[in-house]
């Protein structure tokens, strides 16, 4: 059964990126890439990828390959240019393309990549089944939330990875 997994960094103060969408924090970080919440053992596991306008735009000009070789949606109502044949421009809730995402994602797990405010929007549409976050010893201030809203969490594991403390949420479900 597919699964929606919000895999991210976060900074102490719970900012996945300052006000002007810079990472520089985290590329800071010392990170042993075989080590607990390695990106490629979780990517084993991951069948599609959802992200919004902003994350996009952000690979497209800083990294490309953080576009795995697997179906992406973009949820935006802007008009962008797709940079592969596997990326796919989405508007509407979350719920209105869950056939297409999982079928897309073919058995296996549906990434949520980012931002904050589109995996609130996954969570409360009750398609986000984890968060799995590695916490950097740093603060920002202020910046772009981890997770907008308001949710309940299980805390089901945790480790650490040089400085990072990697950590993975069952989400229960909004918080009335």
């Amino acid at each position: 059964m597919t699964r929606y997994r919000y895999y991210t960094a976060t900074t102490l103060d719970g900012f996945l990126a300052d006000d002007d969408h810079s990472l520089a924090w985290l590329f800071k970080q010392d990170i042993d890439e075989s080590g607990p919440g390695s990106t490629d053992a979780f990517l084993t596991e991951v069948g599609a990828q959802v992200m919004g306008a902003s994350t996009y735009t952000w690979v497209l000009e800083h990294d490309r390959d953080w576009l795995p070789n697997i179906p992406t949606f973009v949820f935006t109502h802007r008009e962008l240019e797709a940079a592969n044949d596997r990326v796919s421009f989405v508007a509407g809730a979350p719920s209105d393309h869950r056939e297409a995402l999982e079928s897309a994602a073919a058995g296996r797990d549906v990434w949520v990549m980012g931002g904050g405010g589109l995996a609130a929007e996954f969570a409360g549409a009750g398609m986000l089944d984890e968060v799995v976050v590695s916490i950097a010893p740093v603060t920002l201030g202020a910046g772009r939330p981890l997770l907008g809203g308001r949710f309940d969490l299980d805390l089901r594991e945790h480790g650490t990875n040089g400085a990072l403390l990697e950590a993975r949420y069952a989400v229960l479900g909004e918080r009335g």
